[in-house]
């Protein structure tokens, strides 16, 4: 047993290039670590004694910069993807190191792991507002685990492969998303009559179907791909525990709601 966890450690980290924060997973970790600490312990503490914050203009200028960073990364993800076309979509595995493309497939981790730590600030706004209900277990749950995953696989597989249609399709979401909040905010008077925000739940479970699709066809229909296995079932997992969390948000946020108004 020893040695099997020898063997996960030798060689690695699996890309030679250390990005700032994604060379290993311990800054990482000590993000996550500072994240939960402040939401749970220190914000609220802080907060305990104080009227709720008035955070209008920074969540403004959070909302815009997400969306444009957001649109760059879905930009991107578009050229690359699918007019560069590095990947077979029937097996996307990982580039190797002398691959022409790698250096692009690590500026799209890169910038996708950079705004996945940038969403842990949606929490930091809860706080501050004293909108502690918003601060659910599918919320702290999905930021926290996108936040750590990207330089866990970063460190133990390398960037790029299979993992870039998680990065593409959750960028397009997230642009929705905030396009949303950034209208809300400026026009809290109309926050109640926007109609598409329930699409945006629609469409954070559409993504993990089709990110549960792709695992499971891959390994059925292309049994020989040698995209990591592990990897593959990792996909499953987490896209299985999103669509069941989502759905019960939007059952619980829309359906039954709906039904105790009738």
């Amino acid at each position: 047993m020893n040695s099997t966890l020898l063997d996960m450690f030798r060689g690695l980290p699996a890309d030679p290039v250390h990005l700032p924060l994604l060379g290993s997973p311990l800054p990482a970790i000590v993000i996550i670590f500072v994240y939960l600490l402040l939401i749970f312990k220190v914000g609220p503490d802080f907060m305990e004694s104080r009227k709720p914050y008035n955070v209008r203009t920074a969540m403004l200028i959070y909302n815009l910069f997400q969306v444009l960073m957001n649109s760059g990364i879905f930009i991107m993800g578009t050229e690359y993807l699918f007019v560069r076309k590095p990947y077979n979509f029937r097996c996307m595995d990982i580039l190797p190191s002398d691959h022409p493309d790698k250096y692009a497939d690590r500026l799209f981790t890169y910038f996708y792991f950079l705004n996945k730590v940038a969403d842990l600030m949606d929490t930091v706004f809860f706080v501050l507002r004293k909108s502690f209900k918003q601060i659910t277990v599918l919320h702290v749950y999905h930021h926290a685990f996108m936040a750590f995953g990207v330089p866990m696989t970063y460190y133990f597989y390398g960037p790029g492969g299979q993992y870039n249609t998680m990065g593409y399709l959750n960028s397009f979401v997230h642009v929705v998303m905030y396009a949303y909040y950034f209208v809300a905010a400026w026009y809290p008077q109309v926050k109640n009559k926007l109609w598409w925000k329930q699409y945006i739940t629609k469409l954070q479970i559409l993504q993990f179907v089709i990110l549960f699709a792709q695992a499971v066809l891959t390994m059925w229909l292309n049994p020989a791909c040698t995209f990591p296995r592990t990897l593959q079932f990792v996909q499953i997992g987490i896209s299985t525990s999103m669509m069941v969390m989502f759905g019960n948000f939007y059952y619980q946020t829309y359906l039954k709601a709906k039904s105790k108004k009738q």
